[in-house]
């Protein structure tokens, strides 16, 4: 593995003020992603694993503490900044797959292309991600005529189309079926072992991170209690 994390959290706090009450949702994180690691992200809700995966996104801004994803120190960026990195940096996928029903499958996918401004034609290896990904013949429909899992499986394909360093999922299989879940988790898993892609999975259920991943860190009470 390379010396060089993907990403490197050092003493992480972020905290909300909600109503007049601050709300320490980090409380302290160390957390170092080395390239080419599937993690699996665990804890109960209002653990802090969202916060976190919020902020290793530049969704928002840390309150302290030091933050570098892909040699970026997310602390040191502008809103602007942050922006561009979703753009370059971090492909997300969420537990909504979030296509536009109006757009076939090939153009969800090319949307995130056009709003990084990419204007590569799309290579022959991403054409082989999608067939791992089970979609390549499915291409030309638009989302109603899809499976929950081949939605998902859009959507991930949309997530890594500009070939960030780092995926982030946020429950990717909470919407799905026990057979879709299996196909998706399976499908994250062959793009970690095939292609290296760097996965950060938040995930409520142990049986979903224990098939995919060798590294579970759990989260509780915005503090890291557990990294196997």
């Amino acid at each position: 593995m390379s010396h060089e994390p993907i990403v490197e959290i050092l003493d992480l706090h972020k905290t909300y003020h909600m109503g007049g009450v601050d709300v320490h949702a980090l409380r302290g994180v160390n957390l170092r992603i080395e390239p080419g690691e599937f993690v699996a992200l665990l804890g109960p809700s209002g653990s802090g694993k969202s916060t976190l995966f919020h902020v290793i996104g530049g969704l928002t801004p840390p309150t302290r503490g030091v933050v570098r994803v892909a040699g970026r120190d997310l602390s040191k960026l502008t809103d602007r900044g942050r922006t561009e990195l979703r753009k370059t940096t971090v492909g997300f996928v969420f537990q909504k797959f979030n296509l536009l029903p109006t757009l076939t499958a090939l153009e969800n996918i090319t949307i995130a292309r056009d709003i990084a401004e990419n204007k590569e034609p799309i290579s022959q290896q991403f054409r082989n991600v999608l067939e791992i990904l089970g979609i390549d013949r499915r291409l030309e429909h638009r989302p109603y005529a899809l499976s929950g899992g081949e939605q998902q499986r859009v959507a991930i394909a949309r997530a890594i189309v500009n070939n960030p360093p780092i995926l982030l999922a946020d429950e990717p299989t909470g919407n799905l079926d026990t057979k879709n879940s299996e196909l998706v988790l399976e499908t994250l898993r062959e793009l970690n072992q095939a292609l290296g892609q760097t996965i950060l999975m938040i995930t409520h259920n142990p049986e979903a991170a224990e098939a995919c991943s060798r590294r579970h860190i759990e989260i509780r009470d915005g503090l890291i209690i557990r990294d196997d």
